[in-house]
């Protein structure tokens, strides 16, 4: 099982948003057969058939094990991912592009932005494991909590300078060997987490 799955086929992508085969995938992290599966999610074994049918008819489940029961065979089968995402590209014309939106500052172009990064990092993946190379990324991810927001402005103000210096110290048009790679820095606030029961 690979750890995350990008689906860009607007059909599979149907059939994975679908409730009862969203609630299926959530419970396939490891073998179960349609008999477990049905008493997991309060189906019938037929209807948990039908619809497992249908996952592995789009590559979203396949089977890990088959077990002979007189003269039965059970399947146990697993989800093909331990996560999906949906690309862009199955939304097809429709789907964001940070072209088409002139506010730089705005939520829905830092949207549009990660968008694309799914769409293009997901066609680079998929490329990689064709040629059995491993493709080099990097990602940086942490949290900060401005006093103010002028320290929020003065934050953003001396990161641009030294993302703006780095590219200038290490872009090189004119290197053999070199290769185009996008850099992307976003920030946001964080979402306000649920209070709990005590804090209500």
């Amino acid at each position: 099982m690979i750890d995350i799955e990008v689906i860009d086929d607007p059909a599979i992508a149907s059939i994975a948003l679908d409730p009862v085969r969203c609630r299926l995938l959530s419970e396939m992290a490891e073998p179960a057969s349609a008999a477990t599966l049905a008493a997991r999610v309060g189906l019938t074994r037929q209807k948990v058939n039908y619809h497992l049918r249908t996952l592995e008819a789009h590559g979203l489940v396949k089977v890990a094990e088959e077990r002979q029961w007189g003269g039965l065979t059970e399947r146990l089968m697993v989800a093909t991912a331990a996560s999906y995402v949906v690309s862009p590209d199955a939304l097809g014309p429709v789907a964001s592009d940070p072209g088409r939106i002139a506010d730089h500052l705005s939520a829905s172009y830092l949207i549009a932005l990660a968008a694309r990064l799914i769409r293009e990092v997901s066609a680079l993946l998929r490329r990689s494991k064709e040629t059995d190379k491993r493709l080099p990324t990097l990602s940086v991810d942490t949290e900060i909590r401005f006093r103010s927001a002028a320290d929020r402005a003065a934050f953003s103000h001396d990161l641009a300078n030294a993302v703006t210096q780095l590219v200038a110290r290490y872009h090189d048009e004119s290197g053999p060997d070199g290769r185009w790679h996008r850099l992307v820095v976003v920030a946001h606030p964080l979402p306000h987490k649920p209070l709990s029961k005590e804090q209500a």
